[in-house]
């Protein structure tokens, strides 16, 4: 009789200890998601700025894909933007053939007075040529911000009476093919986090 009841209890431990070492295995292989879901997401202004071949552009009337990373700076930018520039180009490059064609990058400028479409697209040509680039009045701007909770008019003025964004907003966000901001990052994140979550947004049910 105490042989079977140790026998049983033997089974018994032996099956939690498996179970504790399936659930260990499964929160190993989840993916983990870097940046920010936003569970109310932001709808998107249908405001039209220019892009650097000159034409309106809309990120809600002439966008077109699963997604589009948004991130507002300007190209004499000394810190954050760099960063953040690089990080998303690289992030792009660390994306399969099929991930990255469903993926669109937007740089819209604060400082639109020097961020002519000329200068723009010079200045993305150095991390995508296939980055887009939006310029316009500092009043479109600043609008189009408050949509997505990118507070433009809120940054250190700068002498051109465009915006420095510095640690106010320099975060990147995520519109889906509904024109809504679900997602975002903070200008931490490294090019592996953003390549993981836009894959993980991509692939999503």
């Amino acid at each position: 009789m105490l042989r079977g009841l140790f026998v049983r209890r033997a089974a018994s431990v032996g099956l939690a200890l498996a179970g504790l070492l399936l659930a260990a295995c499964g929160t190993g292989t989840e993916k983990e998601f870097t940046g920010s879901r936003l569970d109310q997401p932001y709808d998107t202004a249908d405001i039209a700025l220019t892009d650097t071949s000159g034409r309106p552009y809309s990120l809600v009337a002439d966008t077109d894909k699963p997604l589009t990373l948004v991130f507002f700076g300007y190209t004499n930018c000394a810190d954050y933007c760099p960063m953040v520039m690089n990080n998303l180009a690289t992030a792009m490059n660390r994306l399969d053939d099929a991930d990255r064609k469903q993926v669109d990058v937007v740089l819209v400028t604060t400082d639109p007075a020097r961020d002519d479409e000329k200068a723009m697209r010079a200045y993305l040509d150095k991390y995508n040529k296939a980055f887009i680039g939006l310029t316009g009045e500092l009043d479109q701007v600043i609008e189009l911000g408050n949509s997505l909770h990118v507070y433009v008019n809120d940054g250190k003025k700068l002498p051109t009476g465009g915006r420095d964004l510095g640690g106010h907003s320099t975060i990147t966000l995520a519109i889906d093919g509904s024109n809504r901001a679900i997602a975002l990052w903070n200008q931490e994140t490294s090019s592996t986090e953003f390549a993981a979550d836009l894959h993980t947004l991509l692939t999503e049910d």
